[in-house]
């Protein structure tokens, strides 16, 4: 049997791969666009197409991971809800479609959780027994990991950071997931504004993860993403935020993620790797 793992992170704008050797390096990785406007047939066949790409340029793989940006049904290998790629994604077959055309068991998990896995298990939360994550980008993702094991909670979705109530008000932002007030609602609308919009954002960026530290007293807060990328200052916002809020409890490091842009298709190959198990 092979000895390596491909795992594809299935993005809005791109589908990320990364192919990992017995040892969990990275042996290989890239990119393609995610051809989104296509639908999900489509998009599904992209990840195929990426799938065959990768597995040329390495060999034969034991597993496939998939991250989706969104919720899924793990033991039916179909997604629920994707809200950044077009198309109702409602009950689509994922796993067994890539499974059938690549050669090897194919299991789903959601992006940031497979963010997550990665920077705890390979990035910057390495050798800590409880992190917390948060992933910035188009919204706002996350997952913990808890006694050294990512948890999950009962359908997959447990570490949904960005979806706290940050803002109890009845006229609250409305969030794409259906709800008022969240995390992300916030996020979304004051991160391209001016100074006072911005500091909207840190300050419930800085609610979830005081939440978070209370909750669960992580070792380590690792912070990552495309809009978080080389971000000092947003780094240093969070920690004074959080310093402010929690007295109860020791506050651990809020570092930068460690793995790039590949963190999340790192996360999904770890992923695939665990389900031979």
């Amino acid at each position: 049997m092979s000895a390596l793992h491909l795992g594809l992170d299935l993005g809005g704008t791109n589908i990320k791969w990364a192919v990992l050797d017995a040892a969990l390096a990275t042996v290989a990785s890239g990119s393609a666009p995610t051809r989104g406007s296509d639908g999900p047939t489509a998009v599904v066949a992209r990840l195929v197409e990426v799938g065959r790409a990768a597995i040329g340029a390495v060999g034969p793989v034991a597993s496939v991971g998939v991250g989706v940006p969104g919720l899924y049904d793990r033991a039916r290998g179909t997604t629920r809800f994707i809200t950044n790629i077009p198309g109702d994604w409602g009950g689509v077959e994922v796993g067994r479609p890539v499974a059938a055309a690549l050669g090897a068991p194919a299991d789903l998990i959601n992006d940031a959780r497979a963010f997550t896995l990665a920077e705890s298990l390979l990035g910057a939360g390495r050798g800590c027994e409880t992190v917390v994550c948060l992933t910035l980008g188009t919204g706002v993702g996350g997952g913990v990991v808890v006694s050294g094991r990512l948890h999950e909670g009962l359908d997959g979705q447990a570490g949904e950071l960005g979806h706290q109530i940050v803002d109890p008000s009845p006229d609250a932002l409305v969030c794409g997931c259906g709800s008022r007030g969240c995390v992300e609602a916030i996020y979304r609308d004051g991160r391209r504004g001016d100074a006072a919009a911005r500091a909207r954002v840190v300050e419930a960026l800085g609610i979830a993860l005081s939440n978070a530290v209370l909750t669960l007293t992580p070792e380590r807060i690792v912070i990552g993403g495309g809009a978080a990328h080389a971000s000092a200052a947003l780094l240093e916002g969070l920690r004074r935020s959080v310093r402010e809020r929690v007295r109860v409890a020791p506050v651990g490091e809020i570092v930068p993620a460690a793995l790039g842009p590949v963190a999340g298709a790192v996360g999904a190959a770890l992923r695939g790797r665990e389900a031979l198990r």
